[in-house]
């Protein structure tokens, strides 16, 4: 990702890790220019520093974004998968799931839990969402969809030699 977004930042990416409970969780991060073009971006999703859903995600949600919702905020869960929209307000949440409905044809249900509500895609759709995100996710993010990506070589990925796999 950082190569894609490169030319918007000041620095090379750096090592991050966390300690959540007993869970260490280690990531690279990387931070982008303030520019116009976020600013409009940001000014979507956030009003009065409150994290909202924009009336026009119709459009917004594509398929490359909703493999970002995916790989980002997406819990794999039984046979199917949450996304974790737990910081989002009830009505956003709906209007996100009446998208993942009626442009995908995504059979999901709202699961309420104590940290806000969640939209759960039921294993019936599975089939139909990896064929929608699939060539927009990185391969380390595809065993969220239920498919475990095999690289035939040595260990480090390569488009090229490498093959999906359903679990």
């Amino acid at each position: 990702m950082f190569f894609i977004l490169a030319h918007y930042c000041n620095s090379y990416p750096h090592y991050r890790e966390h300690i959540r409970g007993v869970k260490t969780n280690n990531s690279m991060e990387f931070f982008t220019r303030a520019l116009p073009c976020f600013t409009e971006l940001h000014s979507m999703f956030y009003v009065n520093k409150v994290k909202v859903i924009p009336d026009n995600i119709y459009n917004l949600l594509t398929p490359i974004a909703l493999a970002h919702v995916i790989q980002g905020d997406g819990a794999r869960h039984g046979s199917g998968l949450f996304i974790c929209t737990d910081s989002f307000s009830m009505q956003d949440v709906v209007r996100f799931m009446n998208v993942l409905v009626i442009r995908y044809r995504l059979n999901c249900t709202l699961f309420v839990t104590a940290t806000g509500p969640r939209i759960y895609i039921l294993k019936d759709s599975m089939p139909l969402l990896r064929t929608i995100v699939i060539p927009y996710m990185h391969p380390t993010m595809l065993y969220k969809v239920r498919v475990q990506y095999l690289n035939l070589y040595s260990g480090l990925y390569s488009e090229f030699s490498a093959k999906a796999v359903l679990i």
